[in-house]
């Protein structure tokens, strides 16, 4: 009797399912705040007021190399982005004495995914709109989407340059790791050269655009030079600063 007990505990202690453990990356938005951080706080708002939803559901990472600052002042920028809804998923460049426990993880390292989905908004219950097609290149450089992407849809390629057969809808956007290019309308988000590429460039055949952005400058709407609205047009990075002229 004992050895039968004995027999069955062994064999449940030995017997208990795997756990599946998969590696997976995530395109992430890297923020950079500069010092003072009550400026850099206004300069996101003004971001957040003039392309409503840029952070829903975004996973963001927070860059704080070279910062010169301490633990709680790291932790006060993380409680107001938090108040903004913006959560931090994890930190990079941060000293060690910079985290503990309740802060996000330290991250190193980023790099984009071999494995690449473009994704829909989560739809709601009530609306018709169709999800954006899933697309999984291989080794591919570039993308072709052969159709409009419609607002609340996002098509994410960090791996090379994303070209749209159709336009670019108001609450939508396209994200590549090398240049965006738009044979229609853009009158969404655009951003090339999203993992670090300040050569990439933005095209289309008719800029209504709520914001473009190229290696992480942006620009919106209110700022672009009136005579380029609902023209073709190329935008470029120089000295960290979007130019913009028509295409002819």
């Amino acid at each position: 009797m004992v050895n039968d007990f004995f027999t069955q505990m062994t064999k449940v202690l030995t017997d208990a399912r795997s756990i599946r453990i998969k590696g997976r990356s995530f395109l992430a938005v890297m923020l950079s705040p500069d010092l003072p951080f009550d400026d850099w706080l206004a300069r996101l708002d003004d971001l957040a007021a003039r392309s409503a939803g840029f952070f829903l559901g975004r996973p963001v990472v927070l860059d704080v190399t070279d910062l010169q600052i301490d633990k709680p002042q790291l932790k006060e920028l993380i409680a107001e982005l938090g108040k903004r809804n913006v959560s931090i998923m994890g930190i990079e460049g941060a000293r060690p004495s910079l985290l503990g426990a309740g802060m996000p993880p330290a991250l190193k390292g980023g790099r984009s995914a071999s494995d690449i989905e473009v994704q829909a908004s989560e739809p709601v219950e009530s609306s018709s709109k169709p999800a954006a097609p899933e697309i999984r290149p291989a080794t591919t450089q570039s993308i072709v989407i052969r159709e409009p992407v419609r607002s609340g849809q996002s098509v994410i390629f960090p791996e090379g340059d994303v070209t749209i057969v159709g336009s670019v809808a108001s609450g939508a956007e396209v994200i590549a790791g090398g240049s965006v290019h738009i044979y229609g309308a853009l009158r969404g988000r655009a951003m090339a050269g999203s993992i670090g590429n300040a050569s990439a460039r933005i095209f289309c055949r008719k800029l209504e655009a709520e914001l473009v952005a190229i290696d992480g400058i942006y620009k919106m709407a209110e700022d672009m030079a009136p005579n380029l609205r609902g023209q073709a047009v190329q935008l470029w990075l120089e000295d960290d600063a979007i130019m913009a002229e028509k295409l002819t």
